[in-house]
């Protein structure tokens, strides 16, 4: 067979490629969509901040179910978790070690490991992570990054649960609302506390187009 066969063979077998590529993600998303969580982690939610309702903490269930899909959809780049709640529901699926592992393969297509900040390479990496994690979730919920009338769910759940350690943001820097961070300005300044690794590295990248993957939690 000569070269000029084997492009042509090649190129009538993309779209097929690339229609198991999309059955394949749409397949990850349902299953994020639709996965149960372990109860236990509503109740170490709970636990840790005794003020919240069941429904409060099926609310922070639902901001832990959207970061796993901002890390799906983010293909192994650095990923931020601006909300510290959804970080102590997922320190604790962490801990179930079979079902973590089973839920990243299946749902994600890779491992996610935590990693603390100060492991990271460079003092840029969290800003980087945080700004991906800020579009990826305005586009999820189809708001306007740039000039957004309001903010994403994991932005917004720390300071609707008025969780007193958590990470606090504001539309505006101007607002006077006194939010820790500026939602409107996070491609200027920003910050988290620790992240998580596709397979086992941290790396940051000065825009969307590679590198490995990961993301900013906000604990340690």
């Amino acid at each position: 067979m000569n070269l000029s066969l084997l492009l042509f063979a090649g190129l009538a077998l993309l779209p097929a490629v690339l229609l198991l590529r999309r059955s394949r993600l749409r397949a990850r998303e349902r299953f994020i969509q639709a996965y149960a969580f372990p109860q236990r982690l509503s109740r170490t939610l709970r636990e840790r901040y005794p003020h919240l309702d069941e429904q409060q903490a099926a609310q922070a269930v639902l901001g832990l179910r959207q970061y796993f899909q901002l890390c799906r959809a983010a293909k192994r780049r650095l990923v931020a978790m601006p909300s510290q709640a959804v970080d102590v529901l997922w320190h604790e699926f962490i801990l179930h070690t079979r079902q973590y592992q089973q839920f990243c393969q299946q749902g994600i297509g890779h491992f996610l490991h935590h990693v603390p900040s100060e492991a990271m390479r460079s003092p840029t990496v969290a800003q980087q992570g945080i700004r991906r994690a800020w579009r990826l979730a305005c586009a999820r919920e189809r708001i306007t990054p740039r000039a957004p009338q309001r903010l994403p769910l994991l932005f917004a759940l720390d300071t609707e649960l008025a969780i007193a350690d958590g990470f606090r943001y504001s539309l505006n820097c101007r607002d006077g609302r006194g939010g820790d961070y500026c939602a409107g300005h996070i491609g200027c300044s920003s910050g988290c506390a620790s992240g998580c690794a596709a397979d086992g590295g941290a790396s940051g990248d000065s825009s969307d187009g590679g590198g490995d993957g990961g993301g900013c939690g906000g604990g340690d």
